[in-house]
């Protein structure tokens, strides 16, 4: 198995997978492997992973991932109720796991049973400033926010009298789940096109928006009016950010490196999404490109003052002389009695 997490080729993979469970017919790893790149079907992968469950032996580690996978499964095959028990019980049985993100698989399960309740009850738990985030974690928030009002919000409405305590919780909460991760308008918005999510995901990265829409878009269309309060609000996010934009306003600064890592973990036909950018006011840009201009002419004058002087003169003929032509036209047409008025004035 060492040397089939090595091969770059899946087919390399399955055979050594294959390999493996001659060699020993209790290769859990092998079962998870081929669950995962030769099954075809759901049903058969949950077969698989249950041969896997069977033959894990008290590996902590491959014994919580089988059972996730599992319960992941079950989701798919329409056994929500099955799934939750599923999770909750790994969450209680090993709660020091979290990087193994059950959580928010759970919380798909949960919406997918519309059981906001409890939604509610799992981000209360992991929502927390001191723990990682994601944009499920952050978007799932902003969506319970916006069920709230969702329904009866109206822009027209909310400009003449102002939001309500209720509107502005929702607002802000889609706020500071855009600035985690500011692909997933889009998606949702359906702006951009789905893709299949790619197997590896980075966090506020185009990829992990692809994979939270495709899997949370019928989420927010069952919540109505979700979606045309994220439409409202969602851009309004950029001109709340501090400029310039590396230094973020509640998360830590927007990784640079984020579109190069996104391109390789995507396929190539995907647009990959990358960071608004701020514009900076054409005021601001005129200001600083005449500032650059006088310095830069103060310091030529100090360097070379005569030849400055000879370029200022030539420099300000060129830019009299058609005035002076434009004079010496109307001194030709006028009579000489009223450019005699003319200069009495």
């Amino acid at each position: 198995m060492q040397k089939a997490w090595r091969e770059r080729n899946p087919q390399a993979r399955i055979k050594a997978a294959y390999q493996a469970i001659e060699l020993n017919n209790e290769c859990a790893t092998a079962y998870v492997l081929l669950a995962e790149e030769e099954a075809t079907t759901i049903t058969e992968a949950e077969r698989l992973f249950r041969q896997a469950l069977r033959s894990a032996g008290k590996d902590t580690n491959v014994l919580v991932y089988i059972k996730r996978r599992l319960a992941m499964c079950a989701r798919k095959l329409g056994r929500v109720k099955e799934a939750v028990k599923m999770m909750r019980d790994l969450m209680k049985e090993f709660p020091l796991l979290g990087m193994l993100n059950i959580h928010e698989n759970l919380l798909e399960a949960l919406l997918e049973m519309q059981a906001y309740a409890d939604v509610q009850a799992v981000l209360a738990k992991y929502d927390d400033i001191s723990l990682p985030k994601s944009a499920t974690i952050c978007y799932t928030s902003a969506l319970l926010k916006a069920r709230a009002v969702s329904d009866k919000f109206s822009p027209e409405a909310a400009s003449r009298r102002g939001l309500s305590t209720a509107e502005m919780n929702a607002v802000e909460a889609i706020h500071r789940a855009v600035e985690f991760n500011p692909h997933v308008p889009k998606y949702l918005l359906e702006m951009k096109s789905l893709i299949l999510p790619p197997e590896h995901i980075l966090k506020r990265g185009d990829s992990e928006a692809v994979a939270y829409a495709f899997f949370h878009l019928q989420h927010w269309k069952r919540v109505e009016g979700a979606l045309n309060l994220l439409h409202c609000t969602w851009e309004g996010t950029f001109r709340m950010i501090p400029y310039p934009l590396e230094k973020g306003h509640l998360f830590y600064p927007y990784p640079g490196c984020t579109e190069t890592a996104d391109r390789e973990l995507l396929p190539s036909f995907h647009e990959v999404s990358v960071y608004p950018k701020k514009e900076l006011p054409f005021f601001i840009l005129f200001t600083a490109g005449l500032c650059s201009f006088t310095a830069m002419l103060a310091m030529l004058t100090h360097q070379f003052p005569e030849l400055m002087g000879v370029f200022a003169k030539a420099f300000f003929s060129t830019l009299f002389a058609p005035l002076g032509f434009v004079m010496d036209k109307m001194e030709s047409f006028m009579p000489s009695s009223f450019w005699h008025q003319l200069t009495r004035i």
